[in-house]
């Protein structure tokens, strides 16, 4: 009889288990879909925007624009200059930041809200 339990907890617990890692895995990539930009609800801005980064403390970058898809380890802060591609409507803005000291870039999501306009991107006229 001990062993029959064991068996069925051990069943019952692996069926629970897959269950609570399917709906993590389901959820995650749909989440995270970057969305196509040059839509109605994602225009591409032409030329491409300049902007610094206003406000306090780190802006963090996100994969898409989803507060539930944060890129770790990758933001900017304050006074840095980014350029931006395109908006959501809800206040999301694609960006890429090239970094001064060692020209690596990174491009992803940022809250709007935290973005100032400085100008266009492009050639001098």
């Amino acid at each position: 009889m001990p062993e029959r339990t064991v068996l069925t907890t051990i069943i019952c617990s692996a069926t629970a288990l897959g269950l609570l890692g399917a709906s993590v895995r389901a959820e995650t990539p749909s989440g995270c879909r970057e969305p196509q930009t040059g839509t109605d609800s994602v225009p591409i801005f032409s030329p491409p925007l300049a902007n610094v980064v206003t406000g306090t403390g780190r802006l963090q970058f996100y994969s898409a624009p989803n507060l539930r898809c944060p890129i770790a380890g990758v933001f900017v802060i304050p006074k840095d200059e980014l350029v931006a591609y395109a908006q959501t409507d809800d206040g999301w803005s694609s960006v890429m930041y090239v970094n001064p000291r060692t020209g690596n870039d990174v491009s992803g999501w940022v809250r709007s809200a935290r973005l100032k306009i400085t100008g266009t991107m492009g050639p001098k006229q």
